[in-house]
């Protein structure tokens, strides 16, 4: 075989393999594309807790400082509520007469009653439709709810009170009175001091 023989021989050899191998490549199958994973993304979003803390509220109503005069006290045996410090009532039902309480002054201030507030004594006075003007001593007892009044202790009628005092937890009322079988149109001309205390809720001599 000459040179030109033996160089055809050996390109259609080199042929033969390239054919081959192409078609050895189409037979595997093609590879399919693998997915890859992508991280998600946290979203914010607002769940209600059910041990969420609970919005604070008062424990204790506000106590206004001038609530006394508008306080229920027992007077001459019965409940008065004053209004603005003044309390007006039929003496009868259909009655024209009127019962009016009204708020006198001479406060004094302390803890009456042992509970850490402090509460208000004062003079109130009644008239309960003819010419007499009866005085009496209460107190506004001050509580984490507002004021309570207590029972009144009476004076007397048309006195002249004079000063309120504190002595420890005592309320002590100083007035003029008249002396024993003068009328009512004297002049209240002697002194007395009247020591009160509260015991179990109420005003006592």
């Amino acid at each position: 075989m000459n040179r030109r023989s033996r160089w055809a021989v050996a390109s259609a050899a080199v042929l033969s393999l390239s054919l081959a191998a192409c078609n050895s490549d189409s037979d595997k199958p093609a590879a399919t594309a693998t997915p890859t994973a992508v991280p998600a993304t946290a979203t914010a979003t607002t769940t209600a807790s059910a041990t969420s803390s609970p919005t604070p509220t008062a424990t204790a109503a506000a106590v206004s400082p001038t609530g006394y005069k508008d306080a229920t006290y027992e007077v001459a045996g019965k409940p008065v509520t004053l209004k603005n410090g003044l309390s007006e009532v039929e003496a009868a039902p259909g009655s024209a007469s009127k019962v009016t309480t009204r708020y006198f002054g001479n406060e004094a201030t302390a803890d009456f009653n042992g509970d850490g507030l402090m509460d208000i004594g004062f003079v109130l006075t009644q008239s309960p439709g003819g010419s007499g003007t009866f005085y009496y001593a209460v107190v506004a007892l001050r509580t984490a709810d507002g004021w309570k009044g207590t029972n009144a202790i009476l004076l007397g009628d048309r006195i002249a009170p004079q000063s309120t005092n504190v002595s420890g937890t005592k309320l002590v009322v100083n007035y003029a009175d008249r002396k024993p079988g003068e009328p009512m149109t004297a002049q209240p001309s002697v002194g007395v001091s009247k020591t009160l205390s509260i015991v179990s809720g109420r005003l006592v001599e």
